[in-house]
């Protein structure tokens, strides 16, 4: 295999990843639906929207998206919009990096799911 195409199987492979551990995210009280999709031009986001009881939409997402000869990753919780947790844009020269940033990224976004889940349910109650 050259370079190109083990850098194009380890971003599946990361992606599959990150999608995963955010796909398991859930809560015993909320209903919730998993997504991935291309950014264009060159991009992807995958997560987890929550839908509270109250309507609002909570939604865990990392996304990569190559432009200007850098990838970029991102990470944040949301709810309706408005952040609860937002990671700082990372912009590497090397998808190896991108790829081990977007794995941390969706671990950091999983680890506080349940608390932050039950405080917004216990602010409706």
């Amino acid at each position: 295999m050259d370079s190109e195409s083990l850098a194009a199987a380890g971003l599946l492979a990361a992606l599959s990843r990150a999608s995963e551990i955010l796909a398991e995210l859930h809560h015993p009280f909320v209903r919730r639906e998993s997504f991935s999709y291309f950014v264009p031009p060159a991009g992807v986001r995958v997560g987890t929207t929550f839908t509270l009881p109250d309507g609002r939409e909570v939604r865990f997402e990392v996304s990569l998206t190559a432009a200007a000869g850098a990838f970029h990753v991102e990470g944040g919780i949301t709810a309706d919009a408005d952040p609860l947790l937002e990671l700082p844009r990372k912009s590497l020269p090397s998808v190896h990096d991108a790829l081990a940033v977007l794995d941390d990224y969706a671990g950091d976004l999983a680890a506080p799911a349940a608390r932050t889940l039950d405080g917004l349910l216990d602010d409706i109650v």
